[in-house]
């Protein structure tokens, strides 16, 4: 691994968080040298990388409107087709669609029937492309199973206003929502919250507060508006996370289960540095998946940074050992992060409706 340059592409705000500074100075110790790549700037001029680390949310959700970012995103493309030897953790279009909580939501749907055998299941939910008159809602929401309260999230899974939600009690209350958004059931899970940080191979399991519980069942209720950052972060503290009664014990999730959802989730998503939520029904004991994060933060994992080098190195290690067949061969660049990463092309925000 001696000599080698990973180059990290990230937003000021991600290098804060995750404390680039340290994870370089943790991988010159290690014969590795960490490069903060500038998008501004020619990528050519500052490479040759060995790998790219990135996080491009910012950049992509911005080109949907912004020539500018448009720009950078096909700068950033051009390097990485012209440079097949040059990894990518992960694949944009793979990166593209977990920004779109319609696109990640169809593939939780899809985890009840491939990991049927562990019990694991995503609530129901309903898409909402447009604003629609308040019966159509109404009725849409019936003819889908959902069950009250509902959760409302934004399409858009990413930045400030992606953490805004509301928590629905009725279906008067359902004109309280502003599409184009996501209705989910909401499942009472005992305020806690398991978050599952996932490093390649390797996947950590941390634990953070929640929404309390709620009535099953509609109810005259005003809506709830929330920040979700507000409710699950590490030092939270909520009225909306104090349980109003006495529960008993939840066993934590199956460690076979989660193993088992990760090992799906990267052949599904073929990425390889992502997080996803979920919650143990009181009712059911059932592990509900209820959300799928990019890069997230990865508070609460100490060996964050020795998880990250190594997977580095083992993607690096591999396309060593293989003799760099496909060198000629641009899918090479794109396929780091599990066994189904898209290879081509970025994958546009707001699919094509039907």
């Amino acid at each position: 691994m001696s000599g080698r340059r990973v180059g990290f592409c990230l937003s000021d705000k991600k290098r804060r968080r995750m404390n680039l500074d340290a994870f370089a100075d943790f991988c010159a110790g290690h014969g590795v040298e960490v490069v903060e790549i500038d998008l501004t700037q020619p990528l050519v001029l500052q490479g040759p990388f060995d790998i790219i680390v990135h996080k491009l949310s910012d950049v992509i959700v911005e080109a949907e409107h912004d020539s500018q970012s448009q720009q950078l995103l096909a700068n950033f493309q051009s390097y990485v087709s012209a440079h097949p030897s040059t990894a990518l953790l992960d694949p944009l279009p793979a990166m593209t669609q977990l920004l779109d909580r319609f696109a990640s939501y169809r593939i939780m749907t899809k985890l009840h029937n491939s990991l049927r055998d562990w019990r694991i299941c995503s609530p129901p939910y309903l898409e909402i492309h447009s604003a629609s008159d308040l019966l159509s809602i109404q009725q849409a929401v019936m003819t889908q199973g959902l069950s009250f309260p509902l959760i409302c999230k934004t399409r858009v899974a990413h930045g400030s206003l992606s953490h805004e939600m509301s928590l629905i009690f009725s279906a008067g209350s359902l004109a309280d929502i502003h599409p184009p958004c996501v209705l989910q059931s909401f499942v009472n899970h005992g305020a806690v919250l398991h978050k599952v940080f996932v490093v390649g191979d390797r996947h950590f399991c941390v634990e953070r507060p929640s929404l309390k519980n709620f009535p099953s069942g509609p109810c005259d209720r005003k809506t709830i508006f929330f920040n979700s950052h507000q409710v699950s972060k590490p030092e939270s503290s909520s009225d909306l996370t104090a349980l109003d009664e006495q529960m008993p014990f939840l066993p934590p999730p199956s460690s076979e289960a989660v193993a088992a959802l990760v090992r799906e989730l990267r052949v599904q998503l073929g990425m390889a540095l992502f997080g996803v939520d979920v919650i143990i029904n009181i009712h059911t004991h059932t592990l509900t998946v209820i959300d799928i994060n990019i890069f997230p933060g990865y508070e609460g994992v100490p060996q964050f940074f020795s998880s990250l080098l190594s997977h580095i190195e083992s993607v690096l290690d591999k396309q060593t050992s293989a003799g760099l067949q496909a060198t000629g061969s641009p899918e090479s660049t794109q396929t780091t992060g599990g066994p189904s990463a898209a290879t081509t092309g970025l994958v546009s925000l707001v699919p094509v409706e039907e």
